[in-house]
C-alpha cells in the first residue's frame, strides 16, 4: 500500500501543491474567526482526492484551460463544510487526529463557517459559466444533506436494511465524488460517452471509498484512523459491516450485538467481543468483497479512454481506495 500511495504522490506532485495554493487564494473570507476556523479543517490533512479526481478527470477528457486548480477546490470546500457540520451533529471529539471545530471555538461559529464554504463552493462553481455544473453542485448539496438527514433518522436503528444504507452513502458520500468527475469531464468539454463513464468512476469509487471508511471502524487504531475507533457504533451508526453480521447471527449472539450497540458507553471488551462477531458472521469480509466489486466497476467504467499517464493515475487511485489504512 506504501509503495501504491508513493507511486500517485509522486505521479501528482505538482497537481496536489497546485490544489493546496487554491484552497488558499481562493477562500476568501471576510473574517479572520471564518480563516481561523475554515483553515483547521482544510488544512489539516485531508487527502485531496476529490478536488485531484476533478483535476484528472479534466485532464484525461482533454483540459486546455488555466482554472482546473481553481474550479477543483469546490469539491474540497464541500466536503469541508459537511465534516465541520457532522461532528456537531455527531458529537464527535477527534477528526484527523486533531480536536473538532467546534471544541475550540463554538457550535454556532462553526456552523455558520460550514455555511460559507457551501457558499463559496457555490460562488466558485458559478465562475465555469456552465449552467451543468451549477446544476450538478447544487444537487450535490441537496443530495448529501438528504443523505445526512437520513442517517440521521436511521440512527441507532437495528433494523437498518442493506439497501437503505446503500442509499445513505450514495447521497451522503459517493454523490460528491461522483460529481467531481462529472465536472471535470464537463469544464473540458468532453463527449457524453466520456462524461457519462467517468461519472460511472465516480459514482462506484465513492461508494467504495465509504465502505472502506466505515471498515476502518473495526479494522484500524486511533492512531492510524484520526479519530476514535469504535465512533460509528458510540453513534448509533449502524454500518455494512454490522448490518450483514447481525441478519447472519444466531438469536444468542445477536442479543449480544444489539446490548452493546444499545450500551453506548461499551467497554473495550466489549468492542472486541463486537469485531470478533463481526469476523464470526462474515460482516467484515462481505464488505470487504462488495469494496472489491465496486472498485473493479469503477476501473472498466474507464475502458472508453486510451491508455495515458492520467488514466494509470485514476485507475491506481481506486486501487488505493482497497488499500487504504486511513
Amino acid at each position: 500500500m506504501t509503495d501504491l500511495k508513493d507511486k500517485i504522490l509522486a505521479a501528482v506532485k505538482n497537481d496536489l501543491e497546485g490544489i493546496e495554493t487554491a484552497l488558499e487564494q481562493n477562500l476568501n473570507p471576510y473574517l479572520d474567526l471564518v480563516n481561523q476556523t475554515a483553515s483547521h479543517i482544510l488544512f489539516s490533512g485531508g487527502k485531496r482526492i476529490r478536488p485531484l479526481l476533478m483535476i484528472l478527470s479534466a485532464r484525461i477528457s482533454g483540459y486546455k484551460g488555466e482554472k482546473d486548480k481553481t474550479f477543483s477546490v469546490v469539491f474540497e470546500y464541500l466536503h469541508a463544510a459537511t465534516l465541520l457540520h457532522d461532528d456537531i451533529v455527531d458529537g464527535a471529539a477527534l477528526r484527523r487526529g486533531k480536536p473538532v471545530a467546534n471544541s475550540i471555538w463554538s457550535n454556532s461559529s462553526t456552523v455558520l463557517v460550514g455555511d460559507f464554504l457551501l457558499a463559496r463552493a457555490l460562488s466558485i462553481s458559478a465562475q465555469t459559466r456552465l449552467p451543468e455544473v451549477i446544476e450538478i453542485i447544487a444537487k450535490i448539496t441537496e443530495y448529501m444533506s438528504q443523505g445526512e438527514i437520513h442517517q440521521l433518522i436511521r440512527k441507532g436503528k437495528i433494523d437498518l436494511a442493506e439497501d437503505e444504507y446503500m442509499d445513505i452513502i450514495q447521497h451522503k458520500t459517493a454523490v460528491l465524488i461522483e460529481g467531481a468527475c462529472r465536472v471535470g469531464a464537463l469544464i473540458a468539454g468532453a463527449t457524453k460517452e466520456e462524461e457519462m463513464a467517468l461519472s460511472k468512476y465516480g459514482i462506484n469509487l465513492g461508494i467504495a471509498f465509504q465502505m472502506v471508511d466505515d471498515l476502518l471502524d473495526y479494522t484500524s487504531d486511533v492512531s492510524t484512523l484520526g479519530k476514535a475507533v469504535g465512533a460509528d457504533l458510540k453513534e448509533g451508526k449502524l454500518t455494512l459491516p454490522v448490518i450483514y453480521s447481525l441478519n447472519k447471527a444466531g438469536t444468542k449472539d445477536r442479543d449480544k450485538m444489539e446490548k452493546i450497540i444499545k450500551c453506548k458507553n461499551f467497554s473495550d471488551d466489549d468492542f472486541f467481543t463486537f469485531i470478533e462477531m463481526l469476523k464470526k458472521y462474515e460482516g467484515i469480509k462481505y464488505t470487504k468483497k462488495l469494496v472489491l466489486e465496486y472498485v473493479d466497476n469503477a476501473k472498466k467504467s474507464l475502458s472508453v479512454f486510451k491508455p495515458s499517464i492520467t488514466k494509470e493515475n485514476l485507475l491506481n487511485i481506486a486501487d488505493y481506495v482497497i488499500a487504504r489504512k486511513n
